[in-house]
């Protein structure tokens, strides 16, 4: 990695950083793309890696507002899902399963526009979490979804158990990939040398997060759903 490089990666994962921390999503959607134009190699596990300080520290800071029932049910879906993704994986191509995804997400995003408010139940978090570790093994995005089930909760509600449900998934992919051979030691370096980064524009989001609720929080969340559905169906 130059030193020009590195730079350039601070500064986005420090900004990246600071966009999750203040509204519940964002890091992955902004830097796989970049990631996978600067340094595709690096490609998933640095990403995965830098996003476990990020949403530890994210949980840890409004952990008291988690919706615990919520998130064990996202997660006993996402168990699941993982199978289901990874038999999607052979089913379809990548570019099929990436239009399809960011189609979904869209059309998810627009009817959130026009519903009425919600509260997450039993059901519907199992659904999300089971669609969630389709969309998340198969094409590395899986906050969209998560945040829409809680956009009409409260800031810290939803910040807290996103984070929780990402940073478990987070785990378990690491656990997986390691077993199969796919962690290096370049990529594990990489992650190191921009952490500093992940924890500054973390930190930095606490001057941010607590202004950012209700009604500002659920259209940031629906922008970035929307953003991220249209640049899966383009990269389709």
């Amino acid at each position: 990695m130059t030193i020009l490089t590195f730079l350039g990666l601070s500064l986005a994962v420090g900004l990246s950083a600071f966009i999750q921390g203040s509204v519940g999503i964002g890091f992955a959607l902004i830097m796989a793309p970049i990631f996978a134009f600067v340094a595709p190699s690096y490609l998933p596990v640095a990403l995965l890696i830098l996003m476990l300080p990020l949403n530890f520290l994210v949980f840890f800071r409004e952990r008291e507002a988690t919706d615990w029932p919520g998130a064990s049910w996202i997660m006993v879906g996402r168990f699941f899902g993982t199978f289901l993704g990874m038999w999607v994986l052979v089913a379809l191509s990548l570019r099929q399963l990436e239009v399809a995804v960011g189609l979904f997400t869209v059309l998810a995003a627009l009817i959130a526009l026009m519903a009425p408010p919600f509260n997450p139940t039993k059901g519907s978090a199992l659904g999300i979490g089971l669609f969630t570790g389709v969309t998340e093994t198969a094409t590395g995005i899986g906050g969209p979804p998560l945040a829409l089930l809680y956009q009409h909760a409260a800031g810290p509600v939803l910040r807290s158990t996103v984070a929780l449900c990402f940073l478990a998934g987070e785990v378990i992919s690491l656990v997986i990939l390691a077993i199969s051979g796919a962690v290096h030691a370049a990529q594990i370096t990489a992650a190191a040398y921009l952490i500093p980064a992940t924890l500054v524009g973390t930190v930095l989001s606490r001057l941010s997060h607590a202004r950012i609720n209700g009604p500002a929080l659920r259209m940031a969340v629906l922008i970035f759903s929307i953003a991220s559905g249209v640049i899966l169906m383009l990269k389709g």
